[in-house]
């Protein structure tokens, strides 16, 4: 009788387990040595990943000081080119002016015109050096350096406008000076007629 009840169970079994279309076949067996390496491969992936964004943070830092070199030396060429627009400016009014005021065909009542004229070129350009140092060197006035190599660009041109206007003075004085001297020689030459 055992053995009957052991074939009844065992068909049963088999029964309910082949007519019952089951949809799982048992428990899921996993393999932890792929588990393992599957966790230490994302491990890994995390800290590249890691690694990554603080190359990233490390390169925009470095990008915004390239940047900020960039504009200081914007700056330094502005200035370099500034210094050197006035000191052309002061050597032309030392030089041409005493020249010009020396010059035996500028009438006396021409040089104080001549004077002033060169004289508020240079005071304009004194101003412009006074304002490009409290930009360089205040920090009231709350710039980023891009915004000074802006005013420093503008003050260059400025410079280099007031050097043009100096040079074109100089020119027209030299010009009435040559047409007073052929003028008197025309006038005190001697005729032989």
């Amino acid at each position: 009788m055992n053995q009957t009840i052991k074939k009844v169970m065992f068909s049963a079994v088999f029964i309910v387990l082949i007519g019952s279309n089951a949809s799982a076949q048992g428990m899921p067996v996993y393999d932890n040595t792929n588990f393992i390496s599957f966790a230490k491969s994302l491990i890994e992936s995390a800290k590249q990943t890691s690694q990554l964004l603080k190359s990233v943070e490390f390169l925009k830092k470095q990008k915004e000081n390239i940047e900020k070199v960039n504009n200081v030396i914007k700056q330094l060429k502005a200035v370099r080119e500034l210094a050197k627009n006035n000191q052309k400016l002061f050597d032309i009014v030392q030089d041409d002016l005493r020249e010009i005021l020396n010059s035996p065909y500028i009438k006396p009542d021409e040089v104080n015109r001549v004077s002033e004229s060169f004289n508020s070129i240079i005071e304009s350009s004194l101003e412009g050096l006074e304002f490009i140092d409290q930009v360089l060197s205040s920090d009231n006035l709350k710039m980023t350096d891009a915004e000074r190599a802006e005013v420093l660009k503008a003050k260059e041109l400025e410079s280099k406008e007031m050097v043009a206007e100096i040079e074109a003075k100089t020119r027209r004085y030299r010009e009435i000076i040559a047409f007073r001297r052929m003028q008197d020689k025309i006038n005190n030459r001697e005729t032989n007629y």
